[in-house]
């Protein structure tokens, strides 16, 4: 069997030709034309993102719709979104369409949020190298996870699932290769990530393997 490739990664953000948003109608034709790219980092690359921070809400827009807006009902609603459900972003922008056109119509006007407070719009590069690490069996994955920066976390346990084999992380995928491993994998894939820092994924990746066992 190939030894598993421990790769890192970093973002490379930079602002989009998406002009700023400054209310919640602006938010939704905005989000109705930008680019893919724009609304995959808002959704999937923030926790890479040293500055995001938010226990609750894991995109930025929801996060926007509650600190500058401060319409908490949409930002629960945002909030609660597992962009990695949708293997096409268009089903992803659809879900989010209908989300915002639905607060617009129960609001009696449109919530703002002051000047200076806009919603960005940016995308990102993902630079990707080798760290040279490697790991050789099935019983070094746990500890060698362990060792993982944020970036390598991010990479084979989240964006992965937009790589061939498409919805799975790269390390169930290394141990579906080991005949006996089964239980690991299907540990791996029953990990709720949605409301992890990439540092807390990290431990509860480390958790589940030495709790979950193989046969």
């Amino acid at each position: 069997m190939e030894d598993f490739i421990i790769q890192d990664c970093t973002l490379l953000s930079r602002t989009s030709n998406v002009p700023p948003a400054i209310n919640l109608r602006e938010l939704r034709d905005r989000i109705a034309t930008c680019r893919q790219d724009v609304l995959y980092h808002h959704f999937c690359e923030t926790p890479l993102v040293p500055c995001f921070d938010n226990p609750d809400y894991r995109n930025d827009f929801a996060v926007w719709a509650l600190l500058q807006v401060g319409d908490r009902v949409l930002a629960e609603r945002l909030g609660i979104i597992n962009p990695y459900l949708y293997t096409d972003l268009e089903k992803l922008r659809e879900q989010v369409l209908e989300i915002l056109d639905e607060r617009l119509s129960e609001v009696h006007f449109v919530p703002s949020c002051l000047h200076g407070s806009e919603f960005f719009f940016s995308e990102a590069v993902t630079v990707v190298f080798d760290t040279g690490l490697r790991v050789t069996s099935p019983p070094e994955l746990p500890e060698a996870i362990g060792r993982m920066t944020n970036g390598s976390i991010y990479y084979h346990f989240l964006e992965s699932r937009r790589r061939e084999p498409v919805g799975v992380d790269d390390f169930s995928a290394w141990l579906a290769c080991f005949p006996g491993h089964e239980d690991w994998c299907q540990s791996l894939q029953s990990v709720d990530f949605s409301f992890f820092t990439l540092s807390e994924l990290r431990d509860e990746l480390v958790r589940t393997l030495q709790t979950g066992g193989a046969s």
